[in-house]
């Protein structure tokens, strides 16, 4: 149970996270805030919302911990967490970024993080 609860708190905190590394690019897209917003205000705006991401993230990793009685070892958290968050962003450029589109190169790049998932877990 600790595995899933581990990998639901990493992915909402990587929602939080690609919010606040790229929300505000959408903002200025949809005239929220402007170019001229100043890079401070967008920076403390971000760090408000990086403070959720950490309210998941620190969780995530002391209950999926293998000394805390987690299911994952320290690597493997973070081949995991690296993988939610590509695919968090990958679905956040789709949804969000109408512009943007994934090749088959991301395509590619997505089956060899697939393929490290799968060796940091091997024996």
């Amino acid at each position: 149970m600790n595995g899933w609860l581990t990998i639901l708190l990493l992915v909402v905190s990587n929602v939080f996270m690609t919010f606040a590394w790229y929300g505000h690019l959408k903002l200025q897209e949809m005239k929220v805030i402007s170019a001229s917003t100043p890079l401070l205000v967008v920076i403390l705006v971000s760090w408000g919302v990086a403070l959720l991401e950490y309210c998941f993230m620190v969780p995530a990793n002391r209950i999926g911990y293998q000394a805390n009685g987690g299911a994952f070892s320290l690597v493997q958290l973070k081949v995991v967490q690296e993988a939610i968050a590509l695919i968090v962003f990958a679905m956040f450029t789709v949804v969000f970024f109408k512009g943007e589109s994934l090749h088959w190169n991301h395509l590619a790049a997505f089956v060899c993080l697939v393929a490290a998932v799968y060796f940091v877990f091997m024996e």
